[in-house]
């Protein structure tokens, strides 16, 4: 079974990176690490922390009538 999710704002895209984090088995601090970036980056993108890049990307997609939908799959990919 795999976790789907309509992706429409900066916490829809949180919740699925944290779901996507945690199916995977590793940590928002080894996530930070192979993205090289810091843990609380990674907290904030999961909290779905809004920026101004975020916010537009969003606001393109609504208008040329495009939907996001993520399909994380069950279990450790690590």
């Amino acid at each position: 079974m795999s976790y789907k999710a309509k992706i429409a704002d900066a916490a829809a895209l949180g919740v699925a990176i944290q779901q996507a984090r945690l199916a995977a088995g590793i940590t928002q601090r080894d996530l930070a690490e192979r993205l090289g970036t810091t843990q609380r980056y990674v907290w904030e993108l999961e909290a779905g922390k809004d920026s101004k890049a975020i916010t537009r990307i969003f606001e393109a997609l609504r208008e040329t009538g495009v939907t996001v939908t993520l399909d994380v799959p069950e279990g450790p990919r690590g």
